[in-house]
């Protein structure tokens, strides 16, 4: 079976409040170069310009919307265009319960697009879901984000248009530290492990680190290791999906022991070994490894 690709332009449309900025922002994580308000006039020769083809290797999301007046009569023909040209192309179209519209229109006190033709919200909403009725009928996909919040509607366009493993698209880095040398400010996550063992005061073991096998037999040896890993995983394999579900991007999980020379390395690699088992890319790095003790 052909491996099922992303479309390389999304076309995202809809109504006026319904989630076009927050979806715009999905895209931009999922790798799209991404233009808002652009005239439908402009598609082809801006994939053109992209240098967009068939390999899907660039990828283009653009947000065509009420505010290009002439939108509908273009749209239609610039989609062809743009499929003639071997380009796989999908139309999103987000809506929305007008009471829902008319509330968050009153809540961040913006001014509906077509209010300044001296209509009310009200009825700048009705307009524009007449004049859009046949954008509608284009889409390839219509999400209705009355009732959901903005993760769920980053979710809902994960599931539709990235193919790929999603642990694939969140980069893990995983940091060993010392409490010593002060913590790491760029962490999301901080596990303490002082709380195990410490080869340091094992004079044979002083001088070497956790990379050493040595260390990693000590310290993975003790029953406290072995429940915390147990606990640990169960934790990780809770937390992980979670950021994925908020769209999160990159994450920075800091192991930290005394100083950064034993119990933190072989518990930071024991974590990067767990969640690539799970899928992650992770990449591992010692930030105090530099300033250990070693001969």
């Amino acid at each position: 079976m052909e491996e099922k690709r992303d479309p390389t332009v999304v076309l995202i449309t809809g109504m006026s409040g319904a989630g076009r900025t927050e979806a715009m922002h999905t895209f931009e994580d999922l790798g799209y170069f991404c233009i808002d308000n652009l005239p439908p006039s402009l598609l082809i020769s801006l994939v053109t310009l992209a240098g967009l083809n068939s390999d899907g290797k660039r990828k283009l999301a653009v947000v065509c919307d009420i505010r290009a007046m002439e939108f509908f009569s273009a749209l239609t023909d610039e989609l062809a265009h743009i499929r003639d040209a071997g380009i796989s192309v999908a139309v999103l179209y987000l809506d929305s319960a007008d009471d829902v519209l008319l509330r968050r229109y009153k809540t961040s006190r913006r001014r509906h697009p077509l209010s300044g033709e001296g209509m009310t919200v009200t009825e700048g909403i009705y307009r524009e879901r007449k004049l859009l009725a046949g954008v509608r009928e284009l889409a390839d996909y219509v999400l209705d984000t009355s009732a959901i919040e903005p993760r769920e509607l980053r979710r809902s366009i994960r599931r539709l248009f990235d193919y790929n493993n999603e642990q694939s698209k969140m980069e893990v880095n995983v940091q060993s530290f010392g409490f010593k040398y002060g913590p790491e400010l760029e962490a999301d996550l901080v596990m303490d492990v002082r709380f195990l063992p410490n080869p340091y005061w094992n004079e044979q073991l002083r001088t070497k680190t956790g990379l050493d096998d040595e260390v990693r037999r000590f310290v993975l040896g003790k029953p406290e290791a072995e429940h915390f890993l147990q606990a640990w995983k169960a934790m990780l394999e809770v937390l992980m999906p979670g950021y994925l579900a908020e769209g999160k991007n990159s994450l920075m999980i800091c192991v930290g022991c005394t100083g950064g020379q034993h119990r933190s390395v072989v518990l930071a690699e024991a974590t990067a070994q767990i969640l690539r088992q799970s899928g992650y890319q992770v990449a591992v790095s010692h930030r105090d490894l530099p300033l250990a003790e070693v001969i």
